[in-house]
């Protein structure tokens, strides 16, 4: 599952952590990426580890922006260990800061290297941070990448790139999450055939100003749901 979750303010717009942590539970994915998580915006303790403890996985946190006032950045959590946990600044210049969180996760149907990330707003930056990743990646399978792209319009788009690396992808629009117009946020797989099936969560469109991207991954490749990992992605504006 990716999500971004602006922040865990909703359309009210009031901070509201439990209620994203709820609709999370309610998807019960087996890995989360989560952007925008915001300890600058709580009144009472860090969302980064919150989180966790409310969802009881193991994760890691990668915050882009730390000050007096809190932080700001995402978190990889998932419901078997990690291991070969790195976190690649991807940044672009004096643009905002940026982060990819790259994990080997040990499921019980072998191991799987996943990335979760949040790109930058603007197409050169994007490009560049989208080659970064390819190389993070390398040749590295089963893998799953995922996260808020920022990927707004096909002139300049990354989709092309990625997909040639990873073939399976999401293709949801999921924002604005109340009447979504733009696929900022996505799931890619290699090798093909792995993504079994992918959706969005309408429910969440008064949590965020994204939707969600749930998905669920097939490491052996046969169609047998029972035996699929769950992914899943939250991402909120920017």
């Amino acid at each position: 599952m990716t999500w971004n979750i602006h922040g865990a303010i909703g359309r009210n717009p009031r901070f509201d952590l439990e209620k994203v942590v709820a609709l999370i539970l309610r998807a019960d994915p087996d890995i989360v990426a989560l952007q925008e998580v915001d300890s600058r915006r709580a009144m009472d303790g860090d969302p980064f580890l919150v989180l966790q403890e409310m969802l009881g996985h193991y994760g890691v946190g990668a915050k882009s922006i730390v000050t007096s006032d809190g932080d700001y950045g995402q978190i990889l959590m998932s419901r078997w260990p990690l291991s070969d946990t790195e976190i690649h600044d991807i940044s672009y210049g004096e643009l905002e800061p940026r982060r990819a969180i790259c994990t080997r996760i040990a499921t019980p149907d072998g191991r799987l290297y996943v990335v979760a990330t949040h790109l930058g707003l603007s197409i050169r930056e994007r490009r560049r941070q989208a080659r970064e990743l390819l190389k993070i990646i390398g040749e590295a399978t089963p893998f799953v990448l995922m996260g808020d792209f920022n990927d707004w319009f096909w002139p300049g788009s990354i989709r092309r790139m990625l997909a040639r690396i990873l073939p399976d992808h999401s293709d949801y629009r999921t924002f604005p999450s109340f009447s979504p117009l733009f696929r900022l946020d996505r799931i890619y797989c290699r090798p093909h055939g792995i993504l079994l099936q992918s959706w969005t969560d309408g429910e969440a469109r008064h949590l965020s100003d994204h939707l969600p991207v749930i998905g669920d991954v097939v490491l052996d490749r046969t169609p047998d749901i029972d035996a699929a990992v769950s992914i899943a992605a939250a991402t909120t504006n920017g």
